[in-house]
């Protein structure tokens, strides 16, 4: 009560202004404006412009493209040094493992995934405009790059005879498909940064926004799914086949349960063991997060842990687990990809690339609206395409940011791209110096890690009972895009739910919502008058609004949903009209002929009476009015004769949500304004934007018929100019 008592308080101080001004439609208001002379530009003209290039422009296009000149000379060392090498250690202490684990989803060695957290995380620095996001290896992507590693190069391919017991064949096997997987992974990488470079210099960065929020979520909820059960057999210690491609998940969980008597308990327990440790570790960083300096880095102590009771208690020779093996030291010399295999992954690089630039520059966009700064989104396509690209001639897969390592990166006071870089160094000391220390390193360690951090991606189940309460098209998305990548493969899958999504934008345009609008007494303001009580209709006058544009796929729904608001048929008034003036003149020709008899057989009198009786067009003939056409249809002409003429005079169609207007459309709402006119309903258009306005005139919507003057600024002066109209009528129609 006390806030609406301020509120009216605050209505009643705040001033009121009543402005005096003609009626103005489009055509008055155009006349007493100035448009500026503008002289387009040609073809040659605008090529030339573009290709000028002057100091000042040099240096702002060497800034986008290398955006490290900008701020790195001004960097306040005291300021941000000390937090950027806490953020980059603490960074790098979680890449580290993550690189390990991830490499196993990408199906390539482990090394790999070393390879991947170095080289791409230090060239972001240089071309990435966010300060804070993670650049490296991720579970989505890895899943997505492994599916196309296995469909490309199946255990099938290269594997020697089944019955061999030669452990050397099964090592040259292993080693050979690796090694074709390898170079699979770094072709896919290759082809996905050529894909985002390309968008970037086109300036497509706006592509992210057809993945909507919904869409994004279900599939990353797939993906969580795809890649636990691509674990399964790692903790468990399970030797089957990997699946890619529609129905890999299913495929996956009947391989291990079909495989579930050959468990390895050894394997198992370090697996759990880990799982529990890692859960811990998170829970407290969560619940004492305010109180922890930085997050207690549970994945690299399990990671030293598990190294070294593999080690010591010789895991693999005693107990048969797998063990991560051989770790190269130093890095490789560069090498071309393969780029015969182009033709066979593209399509997949093009998933790759869109999910990929989806996840970092949603993150990024987070927290520069946190710490108050931009994104440019274009370059960050152009730097993830560089990570991409150029990183695959040292041989690392796809990346895109990490979720988790960002946050991580953000809350332990990451202050701008050093905090990255150091991490990067980081990385490269253990691959060259340390790397081998992590030989003995259980492989179910790495899947326990994989699958306490799809933790977060996992709770998004959450979704549907959120999305069912605020938004059933959104839920239908996050279900379409879920079910679509959870059965077909994220590659597929991720284009089904971009084709579903549009289908439902689609469905919106088809199916918007049509209000009359009334006005609030004593404003100019207009509401929904099923709504607001106090909001009233004036007499004989119909304000329309669809919020919606007008185009080829709404067109007829538009007409017919202005039928059914207004409740004024033109083609049906226009039929009962025809009706009852072909009745009529039946009538008028029957009483001629009665009165031709009548004259043969009557008298005089007779006939004067007979001449009086026909004279009045309100006498019954055989029982009937001459005029009651509406009296006499049928009941299904009488539904559609719904509301006489003289009740509706005006019709106003409200332009402000309409963006824009088509061929069809134009054609549609030139059809209404004639159909109207012909029943004497006046039909004017309010609001109508200046792009709109230039559709109109490129699609010759206007001529002698429809012209400029049905064409209002605002709803309030298209109202007062029918009242005018109308008075006009009447007294025209009294002094007649």
């Amino acid at each position: 009560m006390e806030d609406a008592q301020e509120q009216e308080e605050c209505l009643e101080q705040t001033p009121g202004y009543c402005v005096q001004r003609p009626i103005y439609n489009q055509e008055l208001l155009q006349g007493q404006l100035h448009r500026r002379q503008r002289t387009p530009r040609t073809l040659a003209q605008k090529i030339a412009h573009s290709c000028r290039c002057s100091s000042k422009k040099a240096k702002s296009h060497l800034y986008s493209f290398l955006p490290i000149l900008k701020w790195l000379p001004h960097y306040p060392v005291k300021q941000y040094l000390l937090g950027d090498i806490i953020s980059g250690v603490s960074t790098a202490v979680m890449q580290l493992p993550q690189g390990l684990a991830y490499a196993l989803l990408a199906a390539v060695p482990p090394v790999f995934g070393l390879y991947s957290s170095f080289y791409p995380v230090f060239l972001y620095t240089f071309f990435g405009t966010s300060k804070h996001i993670s650049i490296g290896t991720f579970a989505v992507v890895s899943m997505m790059v492994g599916s196309v590693a296995v469909r490309e190069v199946p255990d099938e391919m290269i594997c020697p005879d089944s019955n061999t017991t030669n452990i050397t064949d099964i090592l040259e096997f292993y080693n050979a498909r690796d090694a074709r997987r390898v170079q699979v992974a770094v072709a896919l990488a290759f082809l996905t940064g050529l894909i985002q470079l390309c968008l970037g210099f086109l300036r497509f960065g706006f592509l992210s926004i057809y993945l909507t929020e919904p869409l994004v979520r279900g599939f990353t909820t797939a993906a969580a799914v795809h890649v636990f059960t691509s674990q399964l057999k790692y903790l468990l210690g399970i030797k089957t086949s990997r699946y890619s491609g529609p129905l890999s998940a299913v495929y996956s969980l009947v391989a291990v349960f079909s495989n579930i008597t050959t468990t390895n308990i050894a394997t198992l327990i370090v697996g759990l063991s880990c799982i529990v440790l890692l859960l811990i570790g998170k829970e407290i960083n969560f619940r004492f997060q305010k109180k922890l300096p930085v997050p207690i880095p549970m994945e690299i102590i399990v990671v030293i842990i598990g190294t070294g009771v593999s080690a010591g208690m010789n895991l693999h020779e005693s107990y048969k687990v797998n063990v991560v093996g051989n770790i190269p030291q130093g890095l490789r010399a560069p090498a071309v990809p393969d780029i015969h295999l182009i033709p066979a992954i593209f399509v997949d690089a093009v998933a790759i690339a869109v999910v990929g630039f989806s996840m970092a520059v949603s993150m990024a966009k987070i927290f520069a609206l946190k710490h108050g700064y931009t994104i440019d989104g274009n370059q960050e396509l152009i730097a993830l395409g560089i990570c991409n690209s150029v990183g695959s001639f040292f041989q690392t897969f796809a990346i895109t940011c990490s979720m988790s390592r960002s946050l991580v990166q953000e809350s332990t006071g990451g202050k701008t791209q050093i905090a990255g870089a150091l991490s990067a160094v980081m990385v490269l000391l253990v691959i060259v110096a340390i790397g081998y220390l992590f030989e003995p390193l259980p492989q179910t360690v790495l899947a326990a890690i994989v699958m306490v951090n799809l933790k977060g991606m996992l709770k998004q189940f959450g979704d549907v009972m959120h999305f069912w309460r605020t938004s059933k098209i959104e839920l239908a998305i996050w279900v379409a895009a879920f079910v679509a990548s959870l059965f077909l493969g994220l590659d597929y899958g991720l284009l089904t739910a971009v084709a579903f999504a549009m289908i439902t934008v689609i469905y919106r345009t088809q199916r918007p919502e049509y209000r009359i609008l009334g006005q609030i007494p004593n404003t100019d303001i207009y509401c929904d008058v099923e709504e607001y009580e106090e909001v009233k209709e004036y007499p004989g006058i119909k304000i329309f609004q669809a919020n919606t544009s007008l185009y080829f796929a709404n067109s007829e729904s538009y007409a017919r949903a202005l039928i059914k608001k207004t409740g004024v048929d033109p083609g049906a008034l226009l039929k009962a009209r025809r009706k009852a003036q072909k009745r009529h003149a039946r009538e008028i020709k029957a009483a001629n002929k009665h009165r031709k008899k009548a004259v043969l057989k009557l008298t005089n009198d007779v006939e004067a009476n007979v001449k009086h009786e026909i004279a009045s067009d309100d006498l019954p003939v055989n029982g009937k009015f001459a005029d009651s056409s509406v009296q006499d249809m049928s009941p299904d002409e009488h539904e559609h004769f719904v509301e006489p003429k003289s009740n509706i005079h005006s019709l106003i169609l409200d332009f402000t949500p309409v963006n824009f207007v088509d061929s069809v459309g134009a054609k549609a709402l030139k059809s209404i304004i004639k159909e109207y006119k012909e029943v004497d309903v006046y039909v004017c258009i309010a609001s109508c934007s200046g792009p709109v306005m230039k559709e109109l005139t490129r699609l010759n919507f206007f001529d002698q018929s429809v012209t400029r003057e049905l064409l209002f600024h605002s709803i309030h002066d298209a109202v007062l100019a029918c009242q005018v109209k109308d008075g006009s009528a009447a007294q025209a129609g009294s002094d007649l």
